[in-house]
């Protein structure tokens, strides 16, 4: 009943229902939806087939490419696999061993085989999971894996990083998505990407198995587990079956619904669809098998677009026959009929026997799941790998091999680099400029000013300005991705204007007001807005920055001219879009954070963090949040309390441990001062003195 529910949580009670005519003229909460999609369609508009066979490997070859940049980067050099065993089991015609082997230096992935009691090689299938809440152990895992072994086939079922027994907890049922996997975004290695390679290290181990042909392996999982196969058996051409079950659809289709962070792949729509991901492995045996009555986003309708794709690329080599689409009337699942479908084609082509059609599966009756584990209760080391560890442990050696500036003249040069680095790759770039079409609006408050601008096309916002009418000496932008008229932003906005600066609080998409209906999911309050705008290759953060932006050109337009002096004010996860947009424009003369996140490093799930400001490659190409504010050098900045990925609060010690590195470049800009580090309850007469 838990992996029921867990599944309908990824894959059917969160999905975005369509847009009606009444909430396209009524809904301002659903704009950024209806932004995000045309943006995609005007993305992909261009796409067409390719028309040769020639055209198409080329394809390929660019197609790879931009996987491989998307996924982070493959590493060059594999570590040994060293394979451990934890026992076995004797069954009736095959045993099941319990084991590990290294994927990472330090990561390991708990699997178990089902080997068949057969002379010589024998083909083999990698069974990946998916969403099921018992991962490898799980007893729709199980069937699968007995009902391929009972047939001769050597099975691999393997547990994914971050589920099964490899969450950070000990017990299985561990979710890996949301602010887990969110963890490896800064570092530039999203878990869809991590996936892939950790199968192509058990495709590796299959090879090494004495009893396995190393040209006959297959590939098959369902939902989550749909999509490792398909990106598998798209990316490693050992592999010469692949069926993903109720997963394919098209990247479009996840927008307007839930998906777990494991299926993104950031900045995908920029370059492909995911008809093209399936044509990577149309000369390989692909079988695709959808459900009737599946989400939207692995809809008949929605897969039948990709795999018309596929089908197309496999008639360019002269082989339409091994691209094959079987419907199956079910709901989300991968259900006896499915799995007796996958026998089948698995047996046409790694077998060589049959024609491809279902084979019946015996009555099976799975394991106790305790049975299957490596670490049975909670026998596994306090210190086994996780994913936020994972992620720590790479941003730590990535920040490692950052070289200090050696003197001002390098510095000046190596700012400006990265200021291009923060804007263009990533955040994403910026979107053409739009007329602002500046318009007062009815404040309902006769202390604020509230006008309407274009941030950019298909984005409206609104703004408000106190005091309403009195001279605009000294601006304060205050962010708050809560919204613009919450308690804390008031109490702040409040003591501003008695400090004698006027305040301009400016909405930022998807926040507030503007926030997507049903966005939370689990720690993440943007889940689904954060993973649309990694689609479409823009980070919520890159767009929240362009706003901010914005809400100064139009405040411009409406004064002809903006104050000497602005200061830009981030609460909470807000500070981190304040660091960035100082760092990027330099109208921005003050900077100030409030309990904002001090570190990208964490080796816990984030807590009280947006999942918005975790912008892919962060870490990697530019650093920690303090590398981000010694881009503002020498300009002030003023950092006001801290708080670890978990949302706990830093001291002032561990604020300046942390900090050191801008001291040092503000301290070669003459400018030692201008950075400042106090307490959360001195941020208003350090801001506003």
């Amino acid at each position: 009943m838990r992996a029921i529910v867990l599944l309908s949580l990824l894959s059917t009670v969160f999905c975005i229902a369509p847009l009606t005519a009444q909430e396209t003229q009524a809904e301002p909460s659903r704009d950024f939806l209806r932004f995000i999609r045309n943006h995609a369609e005007n993305l992909r508009a261009q796409d067409q087939p390719p028309k040769t066979r020639e055209a198409w490997d080329q394809r390929q070859e660019d197609l790879r490419h931009q996987l491989a940049i998307a996924w982070g980067e493959f590493p060059t050099t594999k570590c040994e696999l060293a394979a451990q065993s934890f026992g076995e089991m004797q069954r009736d015609g095959y045993r099941v061993e319990r084991l590990m082997f290294q994927t990472l230096p330090g990561v390991w992935m708990t699997a178990n085989a089902y080997v068949p009691e057969r002379e010589g090689k024998v083909p083999a299938v990698l069974c990946v999971h998916g969403h099921w809440q018992g991962a490898k152990q799980d007893p729709v895992v199980q069937q699968r894996c007995m009902g391929l072994v009972k047939l001769g086939f050597f099975v691999l079922a393997v547990d994914a990083f971050g589920a099964g027994e490899r969450g950070q907890g000990k017990a299985l049922g561990e979710y890996h998505g949301e602010m887990t996997a969110a963890a490896l975004l800064p570092v530039g290695l999203p878990l869809a990407g991590l996936q892939v390679y950790e199968n192509v290290r058990a495709i590796d181990y299959l090879c090494e198995r004495p009893e396995v042909d190393p040209k006959r392996i297959g590939v098959t999982g369902a939902s989550g587990g749909g999509n490792q196969a398909m990106y598998a058996g798209a990316w490693d051409e050992r592999l010469r079956a692949v069926v993903p079950v109720c997963s394919v659809g098209n990247y479009r289709a996840y927008l307007g619904a839930a998906c777990c962070m494991c299926e993104v792949v950031p900045g995908a729509l920029r370059f492909t669809e995911e008809g093209d991901i399936l044509g990577l492995a149309a000369t390989r045996g692909l079988m695709v098998i959808s459900a009737t009555r599946d989400a939207p986003q692995f809809s008949v309708a929605e897969s039948q677009r990709s795999v018309a794709r596929a089908q197309e690329i496999a008639r360019l080599s002269g082989t339409p026959a091994l691209v094959r689409h079987t419907i199956i009337e079910s709901s989300h699942d991968y259900n006896r009929i499915m799995r007796e479908a996958m026998y089948g084609w698995m047996t046409l082509h790694l077998k060589g026997e049959g024609d491809g059609s279902p084979i019946p599966e015996p009555d099976l009756q799975p394991e106790d799941p305790e049975k299957l584990r490596c670490f049975p209760g909670d026998s596994r080391a306090d210190d086994f790998m996780t994913i936020p560890r994972f992620a720590a442990l790479e941003a730590r050696r990535l920040l490692s091999l950052r070289a200090a500036p050696k003197d001002i003249s390098n510095w000046r040069v190596e700012k400006q680099r990265q200021r291009e680095v923060l804007e263009n790759k990533v955040l994403g770039g910026n979107p053409p400029s739009e007329p602002l079409q500046v318009r007062d609006l009815e404040s309902g408050n006769s202390s604020r000013k509230r006008f309407q601008f274009v941030s950019e096309r298909g984005i409206t916002l609104q703004a408000e300005l106190e005091p309403a009418n009195a001279p605009v000496s000294r601006l304060a932008v205050v962010l708050n991705l809560d919204g613009t008229d919450t308690p804390e932003t008031n109490d702040l906005a409040g003591r501003l204007v008695q400090a004698g600066w006027r305040v301009l609080r400016p909405e930022l998409r998807a926040t507030g007001r503007l926030a997507v209906p049903r966005d939370k999911i689990g720690q993440a309050p943007d889940h689904n807005s954060a993973e649309w705008s990694l689609w479409i290759g823009r980070p919520l953060l890159g767009q929240w920055v362009w706003d901010v932006r914005r809400s100064l050109d139009a405040l411009r337009e409406l004064h002809d001219e903006l104050p000497q002096e602005i200061a830009i004010i981030g609460i909470g996860p807000a500070g981190v879009p304040a660091l960035c947009a100082a760092a990027i424009d330099e109208r921005f003369t003050h900077t100030a954070t409030i309990d904002t996140l001090a570190t990208f490093v964490t080796e816990e799930t984030y807590r009280g963090q947006r999942l918005g400001i975790l912008a892919p490659g962060i870490v990697r190409d530019i650093g920690d949040i303090c590398h981000v504010a010694a881009l503002i050098s020498p300009r002030p900045v003023v950092v006001a309390g801290g708080v670890l990925g978990n949302g706990e609060p830093f001291t002032l010690t561990e604020l300046e441990r942390l900090y050191a590195p801008a001291r040092k470049t503000f301290a070669l800009e003459g400018a030692e001062t201008s950075l400042r580090l106090v307490a959360r309850e001195d941020a208003i007469k350090s801001i506003a003195p």
